[in-house]
């Protein structure tokens, strides 16, 4: 009687798939979707506030319908200065965002934070 041979079975890996939001690592973003950057930087004395202040903003943004992407950043050569990388699915979507209970607070104080804010909207070409 002939041997058999006896396979191993091999045990796959399991896969884990990382959710990505889109944009991601050069991908590509929905049609409609919008970048918003957004340069601010603190008057004399307040760069911790408005770090505060902004970094409230961040959880209730994320949770937004619409938002993509919503993150904060600080400059390293320039105290004071911050930014706001910001992708809405639209720009109804970042409207309704402007209505919110976090924004209008943060809307409401922001003047007696800054020395300067520079916004603008932006479009994904590639």
């Amino acid at each position: 009687m002939p041997k058999r041979k006896v396979r191993k079975a091999r045990m796959k890996k399991p896969r884990h798939r990382t959710r990505k939001a889109p944009g991601a690592a050069g991908g590509k973003l929905p049609k409609e979707a919008v970048t918003l950057i957004v340069m601010l930087r603190a008057r004399e004395g307040q760069e911790t506030l408005l770090e505060a202040e902004l970094r409230a903003l961040v959880g209730p943004s994320r949770r937004e319908e619409g938002c993509l992407t919503y993150s904060l950043h600080r400059c390293i050569d320039t105290p004071g200065a911050l930014l706001l990388h910001e992708v809405w699915a639209s720009r109804e979507a970042h409207t309704e965002h402007v209505h919110t209970r976090h924004f209008l607070r943060w809307n409401a104080s922001k003047d007696t934070l800054l020395a300067s804010r520079d916004a603008n909207f932006w479009k994904q070409i590639a």
